[in-house]
């Protein structure tokens, strides 16, 4: 017969601590395992539409955040897992990395904020109010950010003091105090952020008209900010609801945020260079000589840009010019006439949402 142990409280604890410590190993090996992986899958694309662009803000940017992150989730392996070498962690190394793994993460989440605010100024016809406007936001909440990381760092030793003595695989894995405010301006500026987006949605008419049934740049954009947005706030929302215990689940660590944030931005730079090539430049075999036996598609089979195209069309009635309406929020207009009324407008649009220089204005969508 098992005579069942009482665990003093003191021991329970150890256990309990013990346990959420292993969480963020794990975790982090898996959050490396998808950075890589999604590098070894993307590297094709990022050769054949970012290495060929001009150099810029824009490239410096892709650039940044591709290999920023796989930097930084490489550094929270290292680093989670080298503290919990049995004699590493002490109390002056675990009280400085915490403000240290805070910041490094704020500077990748603000080298997206910057591209997310030049999208957003290319929306609004780049205007300067609606810069301005995000840039002062944008400040101030870096400002409070590290101005929470300060008070959250004097206040990190009071905190875990009485678990320092514990044989833990790292730095003791304890949350609470102050730290849910630590990404509150991040959040908030970021549902800034979206609230221009939604209101171009609504007013816009450039997203719900479609070019020889095509997508248009504005609808490209308004969808992936939507996409980019929801997502980064349900991680900043969940990291949050992590720290201050009202969820069940432990504290992962930040290595799945670190890394869907780069996983995110790369991929949205990468997808809107290939559809700026693709649908304004012209330069991809693919688009200068379309199959008859379907529609043009994206490069890897993305997004379907139109329906099949009619194989018993005369060559006079192609080369005549036809502006009829179809179907409702959708024009046919000839490739000619296109490229000179979408080329000009769309084309200035793309260069600055990802970064490169355009005309002084844009036509309004």
């Amino acid at each position: 017969m098992v005579v069942p142990v009482e665990l003093s409280p003191e021991n329970e604890e150890f256990i309990r601590l013990y346990k959420l410590n292993l969480v963020p190993l794990k975790i982090v090996v898996a959050s490396l395992t998808w950075v890589l992986h999604d590098y070894l899958v993307t590297v094709r694309d990022e050769v054949r539409y970012i290495w060929t662009q001009k150099p810029g803000f824009a490239k410096f940017m892709f650039f940044w955040m591709r290999y920023y992150t796989i930097v930084l989730v490489i550094f929270d392996a290292l680093q989670i897992h080298s503290f919990a070498i049995p004699g590493v962690p002490s109390k002056t190394v675990c009280v400085g990395i915490d403000p240290v793994t805070r910041l490094v993460g704020g500077i990748s989440l603000w080298s997206v904020e910057i591209v997310m605010q030049l999208r957003i100024y290319a929306l609004f016809n780049r205007s300067r109010k609606v810069a301005l406007f995000n840039g002062i936001l944008f400040i101030l909440s870096i400002g409070f950010f590290i101005w929470i990381m300060i008070i959250n760092a004097m206040n990190r030793y009071k905190m875990i003091q009485h678990a320092m003595h514990l044989p833990l695989p790292g730095c003791p894995t304890i949350n609470g105090g102050t730290q849910w405010a630590q990404w509150i301006p991040a959040t908030i500026f970021e549902f800034v952020l979206f609230s221009f987006v939604i209101y171009k949605a609504i007013v816009s008419t450039s997203a719900r008209i479609r070019l020889n049934k095509r997508l248009s740049l504005t609808a490209i954009l308004l969808s992936e900010n939507t996409v980019y947005f929801l997502v980064i706030a349900i991680l900043l929302i969940f990291n949050n609801l992590m720290v201050i215990g009202a969820t069940k689940i432990p504290w992962f660590g930040f290595g799945p945020f670190h890394g869907a944030v780069g996983i995110l931005t790369c991929r949205m730079l990468i997808h809107l260079r290939k559809f700026t090539l693709t649908n304004l430049d012209g330069t991809l075999e693919t688009q200068t000589f379309p199959s008859l036996k379907g529609p043009p598609e994206f490069a890897g089979g993305m997004f379907d840009l139109g329906e099949d195209l009619d194989a018993d069309i005369d060559d006079d009635d192609q080369s005549s010019i036809q502006s009829d309406t179809t179907e409702e929020g959708s024009i046919d207009i000839p490739q000619d006439l296109e490229s000179t009324a979408e080329s000009s407008a769309l084309r200035s649009q793309s260069l600055v949402a990802i970064g490169e220089a355009g005309p002084s204005r844009i036509a309004q969508g």
